[in-house]
């Protein structure tokens, strides 16, 4: 692994001094107490004085001591060479060359930290070798199990028409650490924690994004393959971070089995683009919740690419139905809203959140630079996109795009949450190109109001209101409610309503008249009139017809 963590085993030095093999002999710890936890990678027996250059590291070494000289250098050098191998442990039995170990034998193994034991019994070998090797084989049958059992979820994840995120969050969970998938280049695609996840992990001290870019070169990196050769050989690259706690070797065993299942997925057309999309909507949901500092925002932001320097953040959120025509629309759509969005010249992060089907986003608000002609250029490289993606039709795909206030990295969370809720609100009115989130909320009031349970006040509200206009419409040949509308519409101005609806003036008195009768008011009363207008508003968010 280079310079990546070292995993830690579940077969240690310690664990094999208490099984019965070697608890027979008696053992007593004479140097390296303190480096028990050991892995044991294997058993090996020898008594030949260059026994250290058949091994590889991780053994467990028996011997009578027949091979470690009889002068105290060459006690020394046999003690300097297994240490130099890595090796786990020297376990010396007692009796046939020694009665006790000597001092230079004792005082090498301290010096170079290597755990030294001494049996007061004869023991046979053989056994100590069978019973170890079955614990290590044992332990490995066992962490294969817990590896096929993540792999497992991992499938019915991604069978339950989940994707790469899920897969990774899930993997966060069971290692109880974070973890970032890489592009090939070293770019960060998507970052996962082991918070809110069904899995084993604990709750995660560290941001995920900055975990990686802190630990990155120290953590254990898997490869996910590509299918191709030379540079298309690997496709991205997992990396598992020790934050909360060591790497256990089932954790890289899992990680390896689900490198082969992501694999699948990002062969699917462009998924590495929507993959780091969903990442950066990830980021942008969080700050909107306040689940990332003000502080710590334009740290993270810029690890995702996102560098707008000391000028305003502008929020900006385009809403879509979260049921896309066909699989792979958000892919193609991450793709050509980044390509339309690189025209207007300015720093832009942007996310997609599939599940609410909202592009959410930061745009950078240069000095001097008007705020709504800015927002013209990105409503118009939002749709453009769309149209690219082929989402422009049915008119039910129809984009809303919001535009919020522009602010400080404070502000810039409430606003993107604001511009969020006001997208929703924004649902079933007259098509425009953008919307002010600042204009919006009345509609935003009404629709809190029904996503909080108040349907049926709303309801009520609107039959006392227009509910007899609205019986009348119902079989009527000539129906009222868009004359009223246009009515409100044009602040009572009857000269424009009447140009609007492209009638004269005395069918326009006659149908208001008629209107004004229906609803027992008067029209020309300005508390009425707002009533009305509310009244007109909250319709949109109840089932009256």
């Amino acid at each position: 692994m280079g310079p990546e963590a070292k995993i830690e085993a579940e077969i240690t030095v310690r664990r094999a001094l208490e099984l019965p093999a070697l608890r027979r002999g008696l053992p007593e710890v004479l140097a390296g107490a303190d480096r028990l936890d050991r892995a044991v990678r294997w058993v090996h027996a020898g008594e030949v004085p260059h026994i250290a250059s058949l091994l590889k590291g991780g053994e467990l070494l028996l011997t009578t001591g027949l091979g470690l000289g009889a002068r105290p250098s060459e006690q020394r050098a046999f003690i300097r060479k297994l240490a130099d191998r890595e090796i786990a442990a020297l376990v010396v039995e007692l009796g046939s060359r020694f009665e006790s170990l000597p001092s230079a034998l004792i005082d090498s193994a301290r010096e170079c930290g290597l755990p030294l034991i001494q049996l007061h019994r004869e023991v046979p070998y053989v056994t100590v070798t069978e019973e170890i090797h079955t614990e290590i084989v044992n332990s490995h049958y066992a962490l294969l199990r817990r590896a096929d059992e993540v792999l497992r979820r991992c499938t019915d994840v991604l069978l339950r028409g989940g994707g790469a995120p899920e897969v990774l969050r899930l993997l966060a969970a069971f290692t109880g650490n974070p973890l970032c998938l890489e592009a090939p280049d070293g770019s960060p695609l998507y970052a996962a924690g082991p918070e809110g996840a069904d899995g084993e992990g604990g709750p995660a001290d560290a941001d995920p994004l900055l975990a990686w870019e802190g630990l990155r070169d120290t953590g254990v990196r898997i490869d996910v393959p590509g299918g191709g050769h030379g540079p298309d050989a690997v496709r991205a690259r997992l990396v598992l971070l020790p934050v909360n706690s060591p790497l256990a070797p089932v954790h890289r065993i899992a990680a390896e089995r689900a490198a082969g299942l992501l694999a699948v997925v990002m062969l699917q057309s462009r998924q590495e683009e929507v993959l780091a999309a969903r990442g950066r909507g990830d980021f942008l949901a969080d700050l909107a919740e306040g689940r990332i500092a003000a502080a710590e925002a334009p740290g993270q932001a810029r690890l995702l690419g996102f560098r707008p320097g000391g000028d305003p953040v502008l929020p900006v959120v385009m809403r879509l139905p979260s049921g896309l025509p066909y699989p792979g629309s958000w892919a193609l759509l991450a793709q050509a809203l980044r390509e339309e969005l690189a025209a207007p010249g300015v720093p832009v992060l942007l996310g997609v959140r599939p599940v609410e089907g909202r592009v959410p986003m930061l745009v950078a608000l240069r000095a001097g630079q008007d705020r709504h002609a800015l927002a013209d250029r990105i409503a118009e490289a939002l749709r453009a996109g769309v149209v690219r993606a082929g989402l422009d039709r049915p008119a039910a795909y129809r984009p809303v795009v919001v535009v919020g206030t522009a602010g400080d990295w404070a502000a810039a969370g409430p606003g993107l949450r604001h511009a969020a809720e006001a997208a929703a609100a924004a649902q079933g009115l007259p098509e425009q190109p953008w919307y002010d989130a600042r204009r919006l909320d009345i509609e935003l009031l009404l629709w809190r109001m029904r996503e909080h349970g108040e349907l049926g006040v709303l309801a009520d509200f609107v039959d006392r209101a227009i509910g007899p206009l609205l019986a009348h419409d119902r079989g009527a040949r000539q129906p009222l409610l868009p004359t009223l509308e246009a009515y409100l519409a044009s602040a009572g101005r009857k000269a424009e309503t009447a140009r609007d609806l492209n009638v004269n003036r005395q069918t326009l008195y006659d149908r208001l008249a008629r209107i004004a009768q229906l609803l027992g008011t008067d029209l020309d009363d300005p508390q009425t009139v707002l009533g009305l207008r509310l009244a007109l508003r909250a319709r949109r968010h109840t089932d009256r017809p």
